[in-house]
């Protein structure tokens, strides 16, 4: 029996920044199917030290969070010339104009709003992270 996943995003490196559990649970689970190694922080903080650690291929992140909301952690991302390379997308419960445009003045890539689907996330890492 095939594995459930198409395999072309086995072994990437995916961190999902929310502070919601929910969120952050159901995107390790879809993209673990997928073959993916996720790695989960609750905040920006949280992130900054597991994006050292783990050397993502593409970063998740909420926008609004506690302490070090989204659009500061994708700053702080893009202005680290280590990983200013790395695709930042941002996370919103909000489809505004204002979120997106202020996401691509931080340097994110892409927005997904959530909830989003399985094709959603998987269409994001597919559009950003060349395989």
């Amino acid at each position: 029996m095939a594995a459930e996943g198409s395999g072309d995003l086995q072994g990437l490196k995916i961190l999902v920044i929310d502070d919601s559990k929910t969120i952050r649970r159901t995107a390790e689970t879809l993209l673990s199917r997928e073959g993916c190694q996720v790695y989960t922080a609750v905040d920006g903080f949280d992130a900054l030290a597991k994006i050292a650690d783990h050397r993502p291929d593409i970063i998740f992140v909420d926008i609004m969070m506690p302490r070090l909301d989204g659009y500061q952690a994708c700053a702080l991302i893009k202005h680290n010339r280590t990983f200013k390379d790395t695709p930042v997308i941002m996370l919103s419960s909000k489809d505004g104009l204002f979120d997106r445009a202020r996401g691509r003045i931080v340097g994110s890539e892409h927005y997904l709003t959530k909830p989003f689907t399985r094709d959603e996330l998987l269409g994001a890492i597919r559009s950003h992270v060349p395989r």
